[in-house]
């Protein structure tokens, strides 16, 4: 099970998400009579966000309990609602587990781990966090590019071992000017092809669909895409459609010139595929965010200088965490007062 990181609010925040005055730092809980509600989080994500759900709500942490059936047992009937987030939300064991559940408000953009038909089924409310951190992944989707085609890491590791003394490192690969294919052009694909074209990248792209609003070349066939593209990026949701999407037949398409970003799902790639073509030369470099097993990472790709690491860090900052957090927060709040949600999806 992946851990999100946790992290300390601001002390003030801009976002239109916040329900806390920042001018005052110990305000009265504005929904004081939801205490008795019973919220159970599904693992630690975010320390902002399990005070403040500490604060309005009667909180369960779901990882303090070892004895999770007997747990289950005795509290069914107090659990209202459910805050997972990409590691662990809501499935149907947990959901049949909880016959007065109401509403599943998740603290991520991905729903990979809610079971929305079972939601459906049931009448279960259920909301993620869009919006918010579109901006962060896009940006990190852009430094892996860059990180790994100019070998950042390893220029790095190569200055703190001395190595420059004796002479310097080897030639790297640009980015401008580089075509970038997108698997997903939603809200996150869509900025980082915006960010791509300050650098004079053509744009392409495969989905479902052709967007009829883009200018960006089409692509119905994604293995015509990986073959046209140095750089492609994973930016798509995860379903039953797209998982593996990134076979053996799409990374020999991108060829050993190529570079894989994935800033979408672990699932997405077929791991040891993946693995496989980088020791063996047939892919050029990749930069991963995410992996199949986290926190597990194929420790064949540790020894690689043409690949970047890094632990499923696309929303993490301080600013979007709090974001995020609001928004769960607000859900909740709106779902029982009776008033609209903010970002429904069931």
């Amino acid at each position: 099970m992946r851990i999100e990181s946790s992290s300390s609010p601001p002390s003030s925040s801009s976002s239109k998400f916040n329900y806390i005055s920042s001018e005052n730092p110990n305000p009265t809980p504005k929904f004081s009579t939801m205490e008795s509600i019973g919220v159970l989080m599904t693992c630690p994500m975010n320390a902002y966000l399990e005070g403040e759900l500490q604060k309005r709500f009667n909180l369960y942490k779901f990882w303090q309990f070892p004895q999770k059936t007997q747990f289950l047992t005795e509290h069914c009937n107090s659990i209202r609602a459910v805050v997972g987030n990409a590691s662990a939300g809501a499935d149907a064991t947990l959901i049949d587990a909880l016959p007065k559940l109401e509403i599943v408000s998740s603290f991520s953009v991905g729903l990979d781990k809610i079971d929305l038909k079972k939601c459906k089924e049931k009448g279960i409310r259920v909301t993620n966090t869009p919006d918010v951190l579109t901006e962060d992944v896009a940006d990190l989707a852009i430094g892996l590019i860059i990180a790994v085609l100019r070998r950042l890491c390893e220029c790095d590791r190569y200055v703190r071992s001395g190595k420059w003394k004796i002479g310097n490192y080897k030639l790297t690969t640009k980015f401008s000017g580089k075509s970038v294919g997108i698997i997903g052009l939603g809200r996150i694909g869509l900025a980082i092809a915006k960010r791509a074209e300050a650098f004079n990248c053509p744009i392409s792209y495969y989905s479902r669909t052709k967007k009829e609003d883009t200018k960006y070349k089409y692509y119905s066939n994604l293995l015509e895409l990986a073959s046209n593209s140095d750089i492609l990026i994973v930016a798509c949701a995860l379903t039953k459609e797209t998982h593996h999407i990134v076979n053996r037949e799409v990374i020999d398409a991108l060829g050993p010139k190529g570079v894989l970003i994935n800033i979408g799902r672990g699932p997405h790639v077929d791991e040891p595929e993946l693995v496989a073509a980088l020791v063996e030369g047939r892919l050029g470099g990749a930069g991963l965010d995410v992996f199949e097993n986290e926190p597990e990472v194929p420790q064949e790709l540790f020894a690689l200088e043409n690949v970047v690491l890094v632990p499923h860090i696309g929303s993490g900052t301080v600013e979007t965490r709090k974001e995020m957090a609001d928004l769960v927060l607000g859900n909740l709040e709106s779902h029982f007062s009776n008033k609209p949600l903010l970002t429904p999806v069931v």
